[in-house]
């Protein structure tokens, strides 16, 4: 897919909960398998854990956001979502911790179509704005 694209911004402090999380779903969940007189339990405990690990660092490493043509194409992790450039109503500098496509709170929230709202967190937010043809709401 061709087009400029934007990585997120991270904030170090969430990054060291993640990797704290990861670690401890390691740590934890592994010795719990090795302990269960079960194998299929120990098999079940450890794909639950590499499957948590899996999910928190492809968010790690896939929260970016491509402008390509007209379209805002929102990744992170196994989640995407596309916005129509020309339906983007407004954008705002946030910092609401709620659950979104953003790595840091450093936010930008993009009101689009009917109502709909995320979320992102570009590392160069000038050159987002740019791309998307938009300035931030006061």
């Amino acid at each position: 897919m061709s087009g400029k694209r934007f990585k997120s911004k991270i904030d170090r402090w969430l990054l060291y909960v993640l990797v704290a999380v990861m670690v401890f779903e390691v740590v934890v969940l592994g010795a719990a398998s090795v302990q269960t007189a079960s194998p299929v339990a120990a098999l079940s405990i450890a794909v639950t854990a590499l499957l948590i690990v899996a999910l928190i660092g492809s968010l790690l490493v896939r929260t970016h956001y491509t402008v390509s043509g007209n379209t805002l194409r929102i990744a992170s992790g196994p989640f995407s979502w596309s916005v129509p450039i020309d339906q983007i109503e407004s954008v705002r500098a946030t910092r609401n911790p709620i659950s979104s496509p953003a790595l840091s709170l450093d936010r930008l929230q993009i009101s689009y179509g009917k109502g709909r709202k995320l979320m992102v967190s570009p590392a160069d937010q000038d050159g987002f704005l740019n791309a998307i043809g938009q300035e931030l709401d006061e």
